[in-house]
């Protein structure tokens, strides 16, 4: 239980490689926060972390090594963000800015497909801000965090416009 089948260094560099792959395949992965996946979303992420566990401990099954990593990882972890913090480099590396996808009344069809957004996800986001058709959308924005903004035009009537934003869930 307590005698390790790898060298403590070997498994804390292990789990520091893998958690630099996953967490820059969950940096491909989109505008997407956890509270925004869908079940496809959660079964890869379940898969391959199953799948990446032997990578990490190789063929150490002890308590002690299973410690060393999840130590390593949490520490990865703490240090990342506070990076992200400190240093703008980091902050712009690790994070999404927003996207322009629509502008004047016309939605920017190549930047929709490049953000995996369908009209019916932009025209969910109209009808929450309170507008009828795109012809009232001045400028509509993927934000960082997953939601889409919309402005109004100065012909738009929002007088009863609801001020929320829409979070997008993107088909896999």
């Amino acid at each position: 239980m307590w005698t390790l089948g790898e060298p403590a260094p070997e498994l804390a560099i292990r789990a520091a490689i893998i958690y630099a792959v996953f967490f820059g395949a969950l940096r491909l992965f989109g505008k997407r926060e956890i509270g925004q996946f869908t079940i496809f979303d959660l079964a890869l992420v379940l898969l391959a972390a199953n799948a990446l566990q032997p990578a990490i401990t190789g063929t150490d099954t002890s308590l002690l090594g299973g410690l060393i990593v999840i130590l390593t990882i949490f520490t990865l972890n703490r240090g990342v963000a506070a990076l992200r913090v400190r240093s703008s480099l980091v902050r712009r590396l690790l994070e999404f800015g927003p996207t322009v996808v629509g502008r004047d009344g016309a939605w920017l069809l190549p930047e929709l497909v490049r953000q995996g957004l369908d009209l019916g996800d932009v025209e969910e986001a109209l009808r929450e801000h309170g507008l009828d058709t795109v012809d009232q959308m001045k400028l509509a924005t993927l934000e960082a965090d997953g939601s889409i903004s919309i402005v109004a035009n100065d012909r738009a009537d929002t007088s009863e416009a609801r001020r929320r934003r829409r979070r997008y869930r993107r088909p896999v």
